[in-house]
């Protein structure tokens, strides 16, 4: 057989090779034949993904797709396309009806279904079954056991895998929770028995946490997975998640490709992976290795797997659950180890042996995984809009970025936010996290917000770097959420600088004659200028600046000592710019808002920028200051969504952080709370409305007349 490296799949092409299927129904002479057709079951960046392993592997694809994802960049990367339904999952990407019209219709002869979505339905795989077309995945009897998180439980013990105490029984009520909470003790997690990706997921501390979390996780299991049932187990405090990677065929070949450190979460939604972890040694990797692939056998497991378990400070482990698809964080393993999932997951489909034994499996480098979401690294809520811009950092060394948009396209409400998987890729940590650093700072994203700030600092942190992490590394290092960089020292003068030298080069361009290619007999520019960061009125900094041989030569405020600033690379039509400040690379974007006035993207964190020469700042001060608005007097929706309840009536009086409103995103319930005590003035939508960003819910009597 051919083994492709994880490389090649992207610059291949179409791949000669194919390999034998043993089904009759794809009975063929050539020995080497796998499927000649494969429709995608999903969208983004996934369904992009494994077209690229079809295309390597000379396989015709099909994608699916709602309305609004007519132009998405998987049906223009796909043979054939088949239109679904409207945008809702329910009419469209979660409709098996369309779906298996859509495999009659193109005449695919297998289904890989991605992650989330029908990927875990064993109802989608039984149809399949019965309509003759090959599910590239597990067989039922896998994904029954194991999507049911307590038959799973009981599965691993009777497999002879560690596991959590908790209670293996469905939670029937509210009550109920609260009494096996109180008899395993606080903490307890309530947790959604079908589906994962974190929906239908509370830690509770105390009774009150106990019942709002059974009636928020309930009603987002329903809605994220037609099942409201939760089980309960008791919360490990200080845990890692570390999840190890299987693969299995139907010959009885078993084996592990390592683990995944995933304890970088918000909301039990992983937010930066990594291969390996820091944390395991070689005796606790075989171990969970052997665990995993005992728990893949005793389900008759055949497909890529991932069995995902909580590692507590002494490096114990428990099995948490086993996710019966593809991975979200799946490149981290790729790159490591050199095995493409998606390839062995067709093969073992079609009938063939895994390519590779467990002896073949070692570790190569370490690789960093950065999920780029549309949304607010402060409150981690959602952002849709269109990608007015977007170019992804290609061009840094070791780089992969796994996405399923363009430019000009549109992040939508109706399904997951993320933008893309950033991938790093280098010999150890130190280099795979500094390729990453310099890939977030040359990511253009915009038109939408994103959690490239909170990605960017996350890598600067003591904790992150020396590899002290566990799941609740978020909510302990940013409380509050992530609210952007404060500007001092060096990362001061970087931003103060890459703007000076904008606003240099646009007053020299301008005094170049258009059309005329011979210089400008003496070039002049301002050396005395004021810079102000963040607002146009806050005080200025008194720069005075002097171009030189190498670049730029800088002071700031009263300091005699010259910024040094060479090596530059910008250009007014691309903003990112790299520099060598002081002797250390720097890069950023910067965006020209008018004349003065800039927009600087500096490790994630946004900046209002304005330059001014001195003459131009004196006469600024005769001008009046902007009026501010001011918003405490509204609750408004954070992101576009529904407004599923509101608890609040006009009239009534509400205390601060008092729940009024719960408003559906992305199948996700977020509370909206009153920022202070008010009076209800008004409510201007009803529970039920389809609401869109900075809408205002509700508004309050002003302070003064309560």
């Amino acid at each position: 057989h051919e083994k492709l490296s994880i490389m090649s799949f992207m610059s291949f092409g179409r791949h000669a090779i194919k390999v034998a299927s043993l089904t009759s129904r794809f009975a063929s002479t050539r020995s080497d034949y796998l499927f000649d057709k494969l429709l995608i079951a999903n969208r983004g960046e996934i369904a992009c993904r494994v077209m690229r392993s079809c295309q390597a592997l000379g396989i015709k694809t099909v994608a699916i797709h709602s309305d609004v994802d007519a132009d998405a960049l998987h049906c223009q990367m796909a043979d054939e396309k088949f239109l679904l339904g409207p945008a809702p999952s329910s009419q469209s990407y979660l409709n098996m009806d369309k779906i298996v019209e859509a495999i009659k219709t193109t005449g695919a002869q297998a289904v890989h279904p991605g992650y989330g979505f029908l990927s875990e339905n064993n109802a989608f795989v039984h149809r399949l079954e019965q309509e003759g077309c090959v599910f590239v995945g597990p067989n039922s009897k896998a994904i029954e056991i194991m999507g049911d998180k307590i038959a799973s439980k009981i599965c691993a013990e009777e497999a002879g895998v560690n596991i959590i105490p908790g209670f293996n029984g469905v939670v029937k009520d509210e009550d109920h929770a609260v009494e096996i909470a109180n008899q395993i003790q606080y903490p307890v997690m309530l947790k959604a028995s079908a589906g994962g990706g974190g929906k239908g997921m509370r830690v509770a501390w105390n009774d009150e946490e106990c019942r709002e979390g059974f009636r928020l996780s309930s009603q987002e299991a329903k809605a994220s997975f037609g099942d409201d049932r939760l089980l309960i187990e008791k919360f490990i405090d200080e845990p890692r998640h570390i999840e190890i990677q299987v693969l299995a065929d139907g010959h009885g070949n078993c084996v592990y490709l390592n683990e995944r450190e995933c304890s970088i979460q918000r909301r039990n939604q992983k937010v930066i992976e990594e291969a390996p972890s820091v944390f395991l040694d070689e005796k606790t990797r075989r171990e969970m290795g052997e665990q995993a692939c005992a728990l893949a056998r005793a389900v008759d497991y055949r497909s890529a797997g991932t069995v995902e378990f909580l590692v507590d400070s002494q490096r114990n482990f428990y099995f948490c659950e086993m996710n019966t698809r593809l991975q979200v964080e799946h490149p981290v393993t790729e790159l490591i180890t050199g095995v493409d999932l998606v390839q062995e997951m067709i093969r073992v489909a079609a009938g063939k042996p895994l390519s590779i034994t467990q002896d073949d499996i070692g570790i190569n480098g370490w690789a960093v995984e950065s999920r780029v979401y549309a949304e607010d690294p402060a409150t981690y809520l959602p952002s849709t809009g269109y990608l007015n811009q977007y170019k992804e950092p290609l061009a840094v060394d070791g780089v992969r970025c796994d996405s399923g948009v363009f430019e000009g396209g549109e992040v939508s409400m109706h399904y997951d936010p993320m933008i893309s998987k950033l991938v790093t890729h280098g010999k150890d940590r130190e280099e795979a996290m500094e390729r990453m650093k310099v890939a977030l700072d040359s990511y253009v994203i915009r038109g939408v917000k994103h959690n490239i700030p909170l990605l960017r600092n996350i890598l600067t942190q003591p904790r992150f770097v020396s590899g002290q992490i566990s799941t609740k590394f978020l909510e302990e290092v940013y409380p509050d959420g992530y609210r952007g960089k404060e500007l001092e020292g060096l990362d001061r003068d970087a931003v103060v600088g890459s703007c000076v030298l904008a606003f240099l080069n646009r007053h020299i361009r301008q005094q170049r004659f258009v059309n005329e290619s011979r210089p400008v007999a003496k070039i002049t520019y301002p050396q005395d200028l004021a810079v102000a960061i963040g607002d146009e009125e806050n005080e200025p900094m008194p720069v005075g600046c002097e171009l030189t041989r190498d670049g730029l030569s800088m002071t700031i405020g009263s300091t005699d000592t010259p910024l040094e600033i060479s090596n530059i690379s910008y250009s007014e039509h691309e903003p990112v710019m790299h520099a060598t400040i002081n002797g250390e690379p720097v890069t950023l974007q910067v965006y020209s808002k008018g004349l003065g006035k800039f927009e600087v993207v500096y490790q994630g964190t946004s900046y209002n920028v304005f330059v001014k020469t001195q003459e131009a700042q004196e006469a600024f001060a005769y001008f009046p200051p902007k009026p501010k608005r001011n918003l405490d007097d509204l609750v408004l929706t954070p992101m576009p969504g529904t407004l599923i309840s509101l608890s609040v009536k006009v009239g009534d009086k509400v205390a601060a952080g008092q729940e009024v409103a719960v408003v559906e995103a992305m199948k996700m319930q977020n509370q909206l709370r009153a920022g202070r005590t008010a009076v209800v003035k008004s409510v201007l939508f009803e529970a039920g409305a389809t609401l869109e960003d900075g809408q205002v819910i509700i508004e309050f009597e002003p302070e003064q007349q309560e």
